[in-house]
């Protein structure tokens, strides 16, 4: 009986455990069905809400060639090389030229400037070492008067968070190779598999089984995109198994062409300091210099290679390692027949051929960039800049940023061995604006040129020093009924009580008394004593007022304030410096030409704001007793180095215990601040003359900066001056010199050893008649 109740119940028992099981399996499937289902929601709706951060991309000012432009033809092959155009033998397509000595056949590209698009051109150019001659268009008899090449992309504006860096390619623009290359070596299959590939699961699992390690992955292009867009890069099963159902899920909604154009563009491939190098539009800049369209085989090859472990396979610094993968790589496109053999053994033979640096990123120029970013802040949300693709036209001009950098780096060790320093004692920093539409052309913000750090030629405020003299002379100067260039003055000494109690007790540089002496002798000399004087007899009022005209209103209303005790930044001193040297027309600074969005559309215009807020004929006297700072002043060295036959005008600073040693000048179309120091503040033992100087003479002899126009003003007329008495001179005057003066506040009298003088007193007339 026992056995018999035993033996009824196993039905039941089978019949419970398989109806459970079957629940089990039930709810089992129903859930992950459910996880499917949301699983799905979400591919679809995070990758159709996929908005690529685009930072905004920072363009150089285009260079223009124009007959009779003064750029050698030299000159003009190193900015092809700039601007990543390719020497060869014949022209090969855009970006591509062919030199002869006195002769550049240039295939120029396509650009979309913020004015209208500029096609792609054929052009011979002609000229010597003196500049351009003439510019035509190859195939025909058309001669052009000007042309316009792609500006040089200099930075890009990315989000401080996350860092991304990206140039966004269609599927359709990219060389065929480059997908072809792609999917050769990532992903054989892509077109056949479903988002996994069960075939390249099972070859990477027995390469790994016979390594004994991990040699090989399986992930296909569409896991790798997931992977990239929606997962974490964590190394569990369960994230392996999501990356696998969501790759599944993507295809099913989204085509082949837009998973592989989504993947060129999001693929890591290089960071660059806080910058992540994301894409292959980016990469191609970031280290060819060149857009993607003007790849050869071997720099696509390069860049898949790269692909497998961008910190593994970085170029620069494993260059050994990457040209053994990427010949590896040819070998495979010739393998698979996208080379042909004789390319494939060219290609092969090729150099790595990566650029030194990269390029396309704030690294370039991160002064400059910064300047730029502060110049927008404001106008566009922080996101616009970060995300939407903006293309913005500065006015650097590569040229000059290069000259200015050069000078920098090579001039600051060589004050420092003359002066017997450590290596790196020096910091330096540097502003070159141009004097027509005060549009900013260089910024160096330190002696690492490329370090994306502390920004010296907008952050650091020191005080000036001499370089406020001119504007307290030209204070004075806009009063002519009382002071000219010849009114003297006493280099005296002077106690000033101040509203504290103390005494200020300004000392002349060499601690010396010199006498009276003319007004632009004691700016030349930059004399203390006279110059305080001067001050307290203009008003702090009215030296504050000029200084606020000319472009900088944060000046203290104390007296030393004369003598430079004003806190102010090399981009602060070029403001004010410009103001001068466009004859008192003031221009804000900008290093801004044109916005635009991804699409083209001008956002905002930057136009030409200038207006006179210094009268002219002052202006041309003060800048004219600068000149003598140059040819007989304090800055006398600079005339050994500048082009003879040329002048400039400018000024040096020195303050106090030798902290800061500035200089700031202009020619006709070139101004520049220039400051050296310490990050410490300690003394450096430089005056303006023996640091700054330097660089600022170098640099504009380097930047052939044109000299001043010696043609005054309509108020302004010469007068021939006898230096001992101040009055008229003539003929009979041996040293005697002509001064400007604005009209009617010259001197009305003769000096003693004038003719006119002679011939006019009574007992000249007597003698006269007698003889007679």
């Amino acid at each position: 009986m026992a056995r018999s109740r035993k033996t009824s119940r196993d039905p039941d028992l089978r019949r419970w455990l398989l109806t459970g099981t079957l629940v089990a399996l039930g709810l089992a499937l129903l859930a992950f069905a459910v996880y499917l289902l949301r699983l799905d929601a979400e591919v679809q709706r995070e990758f159709a809400a996929v908005r690529w951060v685009l930072p905004a991309q920072v363009y150089a000012a285009p260079l223009e060639i124009y007959p009779g432009a003064p750029l050698s033809i030299g000159d003009l092959r190193r900015e092809l090389d700039r601007l990543g155009y390719r020497e060869a033998s014949e022209l090969l397509g855009p970006g591509t030229y062919v030199a002869a000595r006195n002769d550049l056949r240039i295939d120029t590209r396509r650009f979309a400037f913020w004015d209208g698009v500029q096609e792609e051109n054929r052009i011979e150019v002609r000229g010597d070492a003196q500049g351009i001659g003439t510019i035509r268009v190859l195939g025909s008899t058309q001669t052009l008067d000007l042309v316009r090449f792609d500006p040089l992309l200099i930075g890009s504006i990315y989000p401080s968070h996350g860092g991304e860096d990206r140039v966004l390619v269609r599927l359709n623009e990219v060389p065929p190779l480059l997908p072809q290359t792609v999917i050769l070596v990532e992903d054989r299959n892509f077109y056949r598999h479903i988002g996994v590939s069960l075939r390249g699961i099972l070859r990477a699992a027995l390469a790994n089984l016979r390594a004994g390690h991990t040699v090989q992955g399986a992930s296909t292009i569409t896991q790798q995109l997931v992977r990239n867009f929606f997962l974490t890069p964590a190394q569990t099963l369960h994230r392996k198994l999501r990356e696998a159902l969501m790759a599944i899920l993507l295809e099913r909604h989204v085509g082949k062409d837009e998973i592989l154009e989504a993947y060129l563009n999001e693929v890591a491939l290089g960071q660059d300091g806080p910058r992540a190098i994301h894409g292959f539009g980016l990469a191609s800049h970031f280290y060819f210099n060149k857009p993607l369209n003007e790849l050869q085989p071997h720099e696509i090859a390069t860049l898949v290679a790269i692909v497998k472990g961008p910190s593994y396979y970085n170029p620069r610094r494993y260059p050994q390692r990457v040209l053994e993968r990427r010949n590896l790589i040819l070998k495979m496109m010739a393998d698979a027949g996208l080379l042909r053999a004789d390319q494939y053994q060219r290609e092969v033979a090729e150099p790595l051929g990566v650029s030194r640096g990269g390029s396309g990123g704030a690294v370039r120029y991160p002064a400059f960039v910064d300047l730029v970013r502060r110049q927008l802040a404001g106008l566009y949300p922080e996101e616009a800049l970060t995300s939407e693709g903006l293309r913005i036209f500065t006015t650097l001009d590569p040229r000059v940023q290069s000259d200015l950098e050069n000078r920098i780096q090579t001039d600051l060790p060589e004050i420092e061995k003359a002066h017997r320093m450590a290596p790196g004692t020096l910091e330096a920093a540097g502003v070159v604006t141009s004097v027509e539409g005060g549009e900013v052309l260089a910024v160096v913000g330190g002696r690492d040129v490329g370090y994306a750090g502390f920004n010296r030629a907008i952050d650091t405020r020191r005080p000036i020093g001499s370089l406020a003299k001119p504007f307290l002379y030209l204070s004075a100067l806009e009063q002519p009924q009382q002071y000219t260039l010849d009114t003297p003055l006493d280099d005296q000494p002077v106690a000033l009580k101040l509203p504290n109690g103390r005494v200020w007790e300004p000392k002349n540089y060499d601690r010396q008394l010199h006498g009276q002496m003319p007004l632009y002798q004691a700016l030349a000399h930059s004399y203390n004593l006279p110059t305080v004087r001067l001050g307290l007899n203009v008003g702090v009022d009215r030296v504050r007022d000029t200084f606020a005209r000319a472009g900088f209103d944060d000046v203290p209303a104390v007296p030393s304030i004369f003598l430079g005790a004003i806190d102010m930044s090399p981009l602060d001193v070029a403001q004010i410096y410009s103001t001068l040297a466009a004859g008192g027309f003031r221009t804000p600074l900008l290093a801004i030409r044109a916005v635009l969005t991804q699409e083209g559309k001008p956002l905002s215009r930057y136009p030409f704001k200038i207006e006179r807020t210094l009268p002219e004929g002052p202006v041309y006297l003060t800048t004219w007793a600068m000149e003598q700072v140059i040819a007989q002043g304090t800055a006398r060295w600079a005339s050994s180095v500048l082009p003879p036959g040329q002048v400039y005008a400018g000024k040096t600073g020195t303050t106090e215990d030798f902290r800061d040693s500035w200089f700031a000048g202009f020619g006709a179309d070139r101004v520049a601040a220039i400051w050296v120091g310490r990050d410490d503040n300690k003394p450096t033992g430089l005056e303006g003359a023996t640091g700054a100087l330097r660089i600022w003479a170098r640099l504009m002899r380097d930047l052939h900066a044109r000299g001043l126009d010696p043609t005054p003003p309509a108020d302004v007329e010469d007068a021939l001056i006898d230096p001992a008495s101040g009055l008229l001179a003539d003929a009979g005057c041996a040293d005697a010199q002509a001064l400007p003066f604005l009209r009617g506040s010259a001197p009305q009298q003769y000096a003693p050893c004038a003719n006119a003088a002679q011939s006019s007193s009574p007992l000249n007339w007597f003698e006269k008649l007698f003889k007679k």
